[in-house]
């Protein structure tokens, strides 16, 4: 029974969430229009209602350890679920992400990432997606914002690996911004391809900056151990247990 009402719960959350991201932006979209910094203003109050709203609807607390940059940066963040990026969303001063170029296609989402100045990278193209990337990237917004990259590519599950991808060496080396590392534990309460949404608490932590200058491949070392270590240590503090490798 306790698992039919969570479900139940999840979807009440899940209709609330996306009809919050219609009603926001709905109010807010003539201020945007009037500014582009208010996009930003509108992204963290739906965030933050978005962290409110799972707490109180399914019993997901969510909390942000660590020291969040305040200038410019370049934040690499360990992805496990949507949850993870409005955690980061709701606390980061002014937000952007590397982000797939079909996303900027879809509703409101597409319209308010390209006015915080999100870059869009078309991961089917390798050697241009870079290049691509790393313009869009030195076009910033022309104020102190904090570049998101997910250094795996995708979401990946608890309990699974994925190779760190050179990308985030390659912005790393041409802005010249220290690298933040975030460790998560969100993926335990907020699954891929899953429509449940389990009770705890979600932690993301701001782990110690790489000063700018490493060579990548001591900078991809140093952030796959850190990235990975702390995201293992808050997994198994949620009570994730990962499966063993065979052997």
């Amino acid at each position: 029974m306790g698992t039919i009402w969570q479900a139940v719960r999840s979807a009440v959350f899940i209709a609330e969430m996306y009809l919050a991201m219609a009603y926001y932006a709905l109010v807010w979209t003539p201020l945007v229009l009037w500014r582009k910094e208010n996009a930003v203003r509108a992204i963290h109050a739906y965030c933050r209602h978005v962290r409110a709203s799972a707490a109180l609807i399914v019993g997901l607390r969510s909390e942000v350890r660590g020291t969040v940059p305040s200038g410019d940066a370049l934040v690499a963040a360990k992805h496990q679920s949507f949850f993870d990026i409005i955690m980061l969303c709701s606390v980061l001063p002014r937000p952007r992400f590397v982000m797939k170029k079909e996303l900027m296609r879809t509703p409101i989402v597409g319209w308010y990432a390209r006015r915080i100045g999100c870059v869009a990278v078309d991961r089917g193209k390798r050697g241009q997606a870079v290049r691509a990337m790393l313009d869009g990237a030195q076009r910033g917004p022309g104020v102190p914002s904090q570049l998101v990259i997910y250094p795996q590519g995708t979401r990946v599950p608890p309990g699974q690996h994925r190779p760190y991808k050179p990308g985030t060496a390659a912005l790393y080396d041409a802005l010249g911004l220290p690298c933040v590392p975030v460790a998560a534990n969100v993926g335990v309460f907020w699954p891929k391809r899953s429509l449940m949404r389990r009770p705890g608490l979600a932690v993301i932590e701001f782990l110690e900056p790489v000063a700018p200058g490493l060579p990548a491949a001591e900078l991809m070392s140093r952030l796959e151990a850190s990235v990975e270590q702390a995201s293992d240590r808050l997994m198994a503090e949620a009570g994730f247990t990962a499966p063993s490798t065979p052997g």
